[in-house]
């Protein structure tokens, strides 16, 4: 009797967009340098996952100078051996960055309609200098956005909290609030959980509720798969 052969199911892709402020005040208090380890210790966590259920993808925007700029276009975290230092510089072009996301969220190329809900995480420590009301109102009515979970970090007492409170869908996430380099770690480490929790799931689409409070941080981050 022939065997009957099963095929797998293809998992499917969870994508995760980050939309970083570089700015030239990020260069100020070790912020930039908090980032930029936070954000290689998240690429680790994602590379380790399995691909079960769901494949974790990444991009990087980062919004700094003139205009916003792709660091990192969409790739298999499993894929990915490294990331460039993000540098601080110039002004704050938000609606720049949020354009670039709505644009990527809308590639059914690169992110067909077979996809989890993807994440979508900005990080901030001041104000947008252009033009970033069109951009963020076309970023909203984006069906993707809409229903992406999105999550924002406001950094130091200059962060704008009442942009970044819109930013977010859910009135029961709150914006995270560093004061520190030990905070923006811990943001990160709170966005990778709440990624990790979905991928492992059998219900990806399903949000789980990440209490800020209970995530801490370890002393070092290893990041030896980066050297």
């Amino acid at each position: 009797m022939a065997m009957r052969e099963f095929a797998a199911a293809k998992p499917r892709p969870l994508p995760v967009i980050i939309l970083a402020d570089t700015s030239g005040s990020m260069s100020i208090d070790g912020k930039m340098e908090a980032l930029n380890l936070a954000l290689k210790d998240m690429l680790i966590s994602f590379g380790k996952e399995s691909h079960l259920n769901a494949v974790i993808q990444v991009a990087i925007i980062a919004f700094g100078g003139e205009n916003a700029s792709m660091i990192l276009p969409l790739t298999s975290a499993d894929e990915i051996s490294g990331m460039q230092d993000l540098v601080a510089s110039g002004g704050t072009p938000m609606g720049s960055a949020m354009t670039m996301a709505k644009e990527l969220l809308e590639d059914k190329e690169l992110i067909p309609s077979r996809a989890y809900k993807p994440t979508l995480v900005l990080v901030s420590d001041g104000s947008p200098t252009d033009n970033w009301e069109q951009p963020f109102a076309e970023l909203q009515e984006s069906e993707r956005a809409s229903k992406a979970v999105r999550m924002a970090m406001g950094i130091g007492a200059d962060a704008n909290i009442y942009m970044l409170k819109q930013f977010i869908n859910d009135l029961e996430t709150p914006v995270f609030k560093a004061h520190d380099a030990k905070d923006i770690s811990r943001f990160f480490r709170a966005v990778s959980m709440s990624v990790t929790l979905r991928s492992r799931s059998t219900k990806p689409n399903q949000i789980n509720k990440i209490d800020f409070n209970d995530i801490s941080t370890d002393d070092e981050l290893d990041l030896s798969d980066f050297d």
